[in-house]
């Protein structure tokens, strides 16, 4: 499964103001509305799609992901963020967003390419290209030249703004927000800079810090494989074990060859906890099973560790919006 920071799905529920259920939304994609905001809490990204999709039905989300991306703060992304403020000029900068983005994302990859006009600051991000992905493509891009108006001594304005889906309804806001033409229908999500823009000194530029970052960034980005590999392995385990109920965390955790505790340390490191990773799995399971018509409601409430179809239907109506009938008959077109 694919995974984004929760703070993305934060800024959004802030940014919508008064016309969305914020609690209700933030719970749909596992936050706790009254935690902390951790940014290295991760949701699933289909979830965040979805929640964004939802907030679509209540407000006009033209301008939302500008908002969003002008809301982020370099100080909100760790050591990587510390790291984008401390290379020397901007396009320093860019390449370890391009080298270090896992850190923060496993749906998104980055790109610098080299263009007759100066650079190309990529988005390269797979899947059904619906509303949910669209709004966050956005706020990606916006993000990307907010950071850069922070660390820059003069105000940064691309020189052109790509993104693949359709225009909203008006695209003045968009073309105000980024100084530059917006063009939609194109065949890349990216950011063009001038030559000039890119060579720009920043303004807290140190090597000697950056060269101590990047080590840092260096280890973090070598654990991520085995941490992966890890939940990979424990969603697997809770998937099976969900036909005789609610898995417990020391059972997994046995199975894995660890102690309960160093189980959920690991788990905690890599932003989730067990509840959090149960709960992941058996919507996705349950979204896989009501795309195969041969399973009845019945039968899905089973296999996702349900005693009753009942409290299937209650959880998956607040995970995704939907009843499971509802949203299987949305699947066929019926």
């Amino acid at each position: 499964m694919d995974y984004v920071t929760s703070l993305f799905a934060r800024k959004m529920v802030v940014a919508a103001g008064d016309g969305v259920d914020a609690p209700s939304l933030l719970r749909s994609v596992g936050i706790d509305p009254d935690g902390p905001w951790d940014p290295k809490e991760m949701i699933p990204a289909t979830g965040y799609y979805t929640m964004l999709e939802r907030m679509a039905e209540k407000i006009d989300v033209t301008e939302l992901p500008l908002r969003v991306g002008a809301s982020m703060r370099l100080d909100e992304y760790g050591a990587l963020g510390l790291a984008f403020k401390a290379a020397t000029t901007l396009g320093a900068s860019y390449a370890r967003i391009e080298r270090y983005a896992r850190l923060w994302t496993s749906v998104v990859e980055y790109e610098l390419r080299p263009h007759p006009l100066g650079t190309l600051f990529i988005l390269h991000r797979a899947g059904d290209r619906g509303l949910g992905l669209r709004l966050s493509n956005e706020a990606t891009l916006a993000s990307g030249v907010a950071i850069a108006r922070q660390v820059s001594p003069a105000h940064v304005e691309p020189l052109e703004v790509l993104m693949q889906h359709s225009a909203p309804k008006t695209i003045s806001a968009h073309e105000d927000w980024f100084g530059c033409p917006v063009r939609f229908d194109a065949e890349l999500d990216a950011i063009l800079f001038a030559p000039e823009t890119m060579a720009q000194p920043n303004i807290l530029g140190d090597e000697g810090i950056s060269r101590y970052l990047i080590s840092h960034l260096d280890a973090e980005l070598s654990e991520i494989t085995t941490e992966a590999t890890l939940v990979g392995q424990a969603r697997d385990a809770i998937a099976q074990g969900l036909s005789e109920g609610t898995p417990k965390m020391a059972d997994i955790a046995r199975g894995l060859g660890l102690s309960a505790r160093s189980f959920h340390r690991r788990l905690s490191e890599h932003g989730m906890s067990f509840k959090s990773l149960t709960e992941e799995t058996r919507r996705d399971l349950a979204e896989g099973l009501l795309r195969d018509d041969r399973h009845t409601l019945a039968e899905i409430a089973f296999l996702t560790g349900f005693s009753e179809q009942s409290a299937f239907a209650r959880a998956f109506k607040r995970w995704v919006g939907h009843t499971p009938a509802s949203y299987r008959r949305s699947l066929s077109g019926r």
